[in-house]
């Protein structure tokens, strides 16, 4: 989520709009009452692109946001920017080390509670019903009911306690009223601020029935990303992780996004190293100690985006789907760890195998 950062810096200098008009399934009646072209002008949707609608699916919009949720302020610790919404500064030189075994289990704990968060997030899902607000809701009161905080939440004026990012949208979706479709795919960003420390995870979910396009790009996402840690370990070049991911990509014939990279995470939500998911010759080695994330965007077409005028939300150009995944990862002396490795997929896997050798 080190993009965040980046996206912070503009949301920073633009108050958050409250958008009016409803979303997707929810919208016909106002879209036929105030005219088509209209309806995809709100929230800086360009009519013309109705022209490229993606998999049966019209280009996303704005919907209405509830109002931003309350931390009991009996939760602590919680991170600085948490009370006033101001954004840290981000310094690549400074890497996140946890030398200590205090540090490295509290890294565990977070990524290990950061996972069930997003676990939870998965399973809540039932398309035609659910909407990214009822994730925020639950993302927002597991992690308070943890003690913990929901890392998103103002950070650098960030409205809510976790990203939702549909179809097209690259990442930093805002959740709202919009109703999450069979066919559709979504990405669950979860951080969580547990003991002093962050867990950072996400991954992109197929919701009902999707389409062969739509899973191969899911799939080969979750290939690269698992190709990535598995090259990490200690005195790695950083780069090593861009060109195994974009050597993947490009064997798909999936676009890599280059505008977000992974990111150092621990006591601080984003620093050093920042990790770039595309081909680099980019200095520096992973050290043992190192806390930082992976998180690869692949794109069906264009990886140039459009942003909304929240001054978050990422989509593609073109309007063509983009699929996300992330882990927090720990360097150790012989390889790396997953800090956020899910419970959900390691059953899935599990149960999978067991039919298999049945």
């Amino acid at each position: 989520m080190r993009a965040l950062a980046q996206r912070a810096r503009v949301a920073a200098r633009e108050p958050v709009r409250a958008w009016t008009h409803r979303p997707r399934s929810r919208s016909t009646t106002h879209a036929k009452r105030k005219g088509f072209a209209e309806f995809l002008r709100v929230g800086g949707v360009d009519a013309d692109d109705a022209r490229s609608w993606y998999n049966g699916r019209r280009p996303l919009r704005p919907g209405a946001r509830t109002p931003m949720r309350r931390v009991p302020s009996e939760i602590a610790p919680v991170p600085p920017y948490a009370r006033d919404g101001h954004l840290p500064a981000y310094d690549d030189g400074t890497w996140q080390l946890a030398t200590t075994a205090a540090d490295r289990e509290g890294m565990r704990a977070a990524g290990r509670f950061a996972a069930e968060v997003l676990d939870m997030a998965e399973l809540m899902i039932v398309p035609g019903v659910t909407t990214t607000d009822d994730i925020d809701v639950a993302v927002h009161e597991m992690i308070v009911a943890r003690g913990a905080y929901p890392s998103p939440l103002n950070y650098g004026g960030f409205p809510k306690s976790v990203c939702t990012s549909l179809n097209e949208c690259i990442c930093h979706g805002i959740p709202d009223d919009t109703v999450i479709e069979s066919g559709d795919i979504i990405n669950i960003d979860v951080t969580v601020y547990l003991n002093g420390y962050h867990g950072d995870t996400s991954r992109t979910i197929m919701c009902g029935e999707v389409t062969d396009e739509v899973r191969r790009l899911v799939e080969t996402t979750e290939r690269a990303l698992d190709a990535a840690i598995a090259v990490c370990g200690p005195n790695v070049p950083v780069r090593r992780i861009g060109a195994t991911i974009h050597k993947i990509a490009d064997e798909g014939k999936y676009g890599v996004v280059e505008k977000f990279v992974g990111h150092g995470v621990g006591k601080v939500f984003h620093s050093g190293p920042t990790v770039k998911h595309h081909r680099n010759n980019d200095p520096g080695e992973l050290k043992v100690g190192t806390t930082f994330t992976i998180e690869p965007m692949l794109t069906i077409g264009t990886t140039r985006d459009k942003m909304w005028k929240d001054g978050w939300t990422s989509v593609t150009a073109d309007g063509k789907w983009t699929a996300q995944c992330e882990h927090t990862l720990l360097v150790t002396e012989t390889g790396v760890e997953i800090l956020t490795a899910s419970p959900l997929r390691a059953q899935r896997a599990a149960d999978a195998a067991a039919k298999t050798t049945a």
